[in-house]
């Protein structure tokens, strides 16, 4: 999830929390690059279960506080989900979420996206979600994006077959990049939704979502699953397609309703041109 912004409590202290919820989190995660499904298995010796792995390995990439993995860890207990950040912040208040909540089935791990072929194995992963995921509007910037052509790619062989991965954003420039995005990487199109909360009630509302749609934000989404690999021309699709956010905005700046988190300083920058009657620079 980017760009959260976390108060934190007076006298917090940020390794004592990771000590305190250490059970929560896996600081060795390479090592069970996979076998997480057999390997997070809760060990009740006193109950003989016939199963003895969790049925789907979803992980939810930029998990923030974990608000919504904990939510699709009470829904789906025969899942293990796993919640990926680099904040230590978010990891902290994650894993306090799965320890008070008794969420055995609730993985936190403090990595980034780049960590992925090492923490996983191919065909491992049920589901990738993207919750509302820094969108990086400048060009030069784009290759940081998680829905950029080349992070699609390497999603794609982590994927169980029918595997699926989703978007769900406030930015509306990110999401029509995206969809350029995801079928030059040889993903199928699930759906595409300008109306999540709406279209797909399922999903869990976390209190950041909320706070954005007080703002006036609308949530839009993708969920795609892959399809056949794609060749060079179409992958290179992607890569010519336009990188910077700004140009997926309308031409009216002052007609927006709602400035995408991340894009508000670049917003004013061209309203302040567009005041002195100047245009806005080609390269943005």
């Amino acid at each position: 999830m980017g760009l959260t912004h976390i108060r934190l409590p007076k006298n917090f202290n940020l390794d004592e929390r990771l000590e305190r919820y250490a059970d929560a989190i896996e600081t060795n995660a390479p090592a069970l690059a996979g076998r997480w499904a057999e390997a997070c298995w809760p060990l009740e010796p006193q109950r003989e279960d016939a199963r003895a792995a969790y049925a789907e390995v979803h992980l939810d990439l930029g998990c923030g506080k974990g608000s919504f993995i904990a939510q699709c860890a009470h829904r789906k207990p025969e899942a293990l989900h796993l919640g990926m950040d680099v904040e230590p912040i978010c990891i902290a208040y994650a894993a306090q979420r799965a320890c008070e909540e008794r969420l055995r089935n609730m993985v936190l791990i403090p990595r980034g996206a780049d960590a992925l072929p090492q923490l996983f194995a191919a065909g491992e992963l049920f589901a990738i979600t993207l919750n509302f995921p820094t969108p990086y509007p400048k060009r030069h910037h784009a290759r940081r994006r998680l829905v950029n052509v080349d992070h699609l790619l390497g999603f794609r062989q982590l994927l169980a077959p029918g595997g699926t991965v989703t978007l769900r954003t406030d930015s509306q420039p990110l999401w029509e990049y995206a969809k350029s995005q995801f079928p030059a990487a040889g993903y199928e199109m699930l759906w595409i939704s300008d109306d999540v909360r709406a279209e797909h009630p399922e999903f869990p509302e976390t209190e950041y979502e909320r706070r954005l749609t007080e703002k006036g934000a609308h949530v839009y989404g993708i969920c795609a699953t892959p399809g056949p690999a794609p060749d060079d021309a179409r992958i290179q699709e992607g890569r010519d397609a336009e990188q910077s956010l700004m140009r997926y905005l309308p031409d009216d700046l002052f007609s927006l309703d709602y400035v995408p988190l991340g894009m508000e300083a670049a917003v004013e920058n061209f309203r302040n041109r567009e005041r002195k009657g100047k245009k806005r620079i080609p390269g943005e």
